[in-house]
């Protein structure tokens, strides 16, 4: 049996802000067809991780990898493969939904780029908005604008935080078959969610998150030992 390579490798991951560790010692593999969930409080770094990830935060320690290679933001291969929601999108306030879509399909080499736009506005409800700025759009609409720039760029990794933001409950039901079938077609996926309903019908692994650590200082002198 042939050995399964990871898409993604996160070995020994930390990060601390100040005094407080935020991530310790996190390692992970991913492969194709997984879709791994990491769950817990806020504050407990989902966030960070997922940052971590992607090369947007350098950890303080341990290393990140896509298909063997040291990830980052700034390797157009890496880019080509890896699709991301992770913070809202700062949309360029002078192009309209279907022209972002446009540009980001024919950016990537998408063949027929604009019926693979047409689908994506159709599967997530924009086609009414498709001639609108993004600044017009609900909050709603604006999650579902930003999850289409994930689904219309080529991609073999898709790392999501709480993508389930802002969307109503048929939007959520669509999300999770969507990230069925993303899983199901060999994508691997990494996302933090809070959504029950989500996390149980996407995730084949789920990662419950303890939250961060706070440095004091051991105490010492006679004080101390008479405590």
């Amino acid at each position: 049996m042939a050995k399964r390579t990871p898409v993604l490798t996160a070995s020994h991951l930390s990060k601390s802000f100040g005094p407080v560790t935020i991530v310790d010692d996190f390692s992970l593999d991913v492969y194709p067809g997984e879709a791994v969930a990491l769950t817990g409080r806020n504050g407990a770094g989902k966030s960070t991780i997922l940052r971590m990830l992607i090369g947007a935060t350098a950890p303080d320690g341990g290393r990140v990898e896509f298909e063997g290679e040291r990830m980052s933001e700034t390797n157009p291969e890496i880019r080509r493969g890896v699709a991301t929601v992770i913070d809202d999108l700062d949309f360029f306030p002078d192009l309209s939904v279907v022209e972002h879509l446009d540009l980001l399909a024919r950016a990537h080499g998408i063949p027929d780029p604009e019926d693979s736009v047409d689908a994506i506005l159709e599967e997530v409800q924009l086609v009414p908005q498709s001639g609108q700025l993004p600044g017009t759009l609900s909050s709603g609409q604006r999650r579902r604008l930003a999850l289409a720039t994930a689904f219309v760029r080529p991609r073999k990794l898709l790392i999501l935080d709480e993508p389930e933001q802002r969307l109503d409950v048929e939007g959520v039901a669509w999300l999770a078959d969507r990230l069925v079938a993303e899983r199901q077609r060999g994508l691997a996926i990494v996302m933090a969610s809070h959504e029950p309903h989500l996390v149980s019908t996407v995730a084949t692994r789920t990662l419950q998150l303890s939250g961060p650590r706070r440095e004091t200082a051991a105490a010492s002198g006679p004080e101390a030992e008479g405590e």
